[in-house]
């Protein structure tokens, strides 16, 4: 079985962004595209050189076959991909916005990725991959997505793995916030790496300054938390040393969705290519910068070639 450096799984949807700026219902043309923070990464890993690979499930219909040959486009490995004959792909609708946050409305409840579980693990494909990656989305799809998680997690630590997790949060598919603060930390407790943003670090831990946020989780065993800081940067914190790597700055921000997931790539294959956690986190930085310049979820991210071109035209540090 072929190696990977690195394998994550979640739920893929199909994603239709308006053409033109407005109320979603009072839009009549649409472009279609790939949506979801686990193929955002897989996706932005693969551009960078990195073996990367999706699990999930996805439904035999047009949105399923567009999702796993845009994904076969972009050299993920999809092996580990199943295709439900019960249940559809989900998808969402986008509108366009010329700077900030868009609205998202998504149409995911009963997907076939919400139906991923224990027994679709494959223990040889995933013991086949150096690293995982996952996100705090599966945790709240479903049961099923919440014990293959967790399952997936377990099974990656014990063959000696390394883990990175991305909180991710979603509030609105989980019950309560109480539920999704327990959960997710339970989880985030037993990675390697643990990727919040600030806010999200601020809920989960009741903590508002970086250094507090990130000792909460070394001190459950985690070996590296690195807060991301948006426009400023990102903190991160060892045992042994901690420090702030400034960001970019950007001339205009067209969408953020997406940019936790690009730092991400960054950050993941610095450290696949054995660079250090600074240079790694400004690689992050950097695919972080370049992807709210564009509006898809991952159209600003670049191969290795552009980002090294990025690194050695841009300076780091925010007005």
């Amino acid at each position: 079985m072929k190696k990977l450096d690195v394998i994550t799984f979640g739920e893929a949807m199909a994603m239709f962004m308006a053409n033109e700026q407005g109320p979603l219902h009072e839009i009549n043309g649409f472009t279609k595209e790939l949506a979801g923070a686990e193929t955002n990464v897989a996706i932005g890993l693969a551009r960078l050189g990195v073996q990367s690979a999706w699990v999930s499930k996805v439904g035999r219909d047009p949105f399923g076959t567009f999702i796993m040959n845009r994904l076969q486009e972009e050299n993920v490995n999809i092996d580990g991909v199943l295709y439900d004959e019960h249940h559809s792909t989900g998808f969402q609708m986008k509108s366009k916005v010329t700077e900030g946050d868009p609205d998202v409305f998504y149409f995911r409840k009963n997907s076939a990725a919400s139906h991923l579980n224990i027994g679709d693990f494959h223990h040889m494909y995933f013991n086949s991959a150096a690293h995982l990656h996952m996100t705090g989305i599966p945790l709240a799809l479903s049961h099923g997505t919440r014990e293959f998680a967790q399952y997936a997690l377990n099974f990656m630590k014990k063959a000696q793995k390394t883990v990175s997790f991305d909180p991710n949060l979603r509030p609105s598919l989980w019950s309560s916030q109480e539920e999704m603060i327990k959960v997710t930390n339970e989880t985030a407790k037993q990675a390697n790496y643990v990727l919040p943003g600030i806010h999200e670090g601020e809920l989960l831990t009741g903590y508002k300054q970086p250094e507090d946020i990130a000792s909460y989780y070394l001190d459950s065993g985690v070996e590296v938390v690195v807060i991301k800081l948006g426009e400023q940067g990102a903190y991160f914190k060892t045992s042994y040393e901690e420090g702030t790597v400034a960001g970019f700055e950007v001339p205009h921000i067209v969408d953020t969705v997406g940019a936790g997931d690009g730092f991400a790539c960054g950050l993941l294959s610095g450290l696949v290519k054995g660079k250090s956690i600074w240079d790694s986190i400004r690689r992050g930085n950097a695919i972080g910068a370049l992807a709210v310049g564009t509006k898809g979820d991952n159209d600003g991210y670049p191969t290795e070639k552009e980002l090294q071109s990025y690194l050695q035209s841009h300076t780091q540090g925010v007005k």
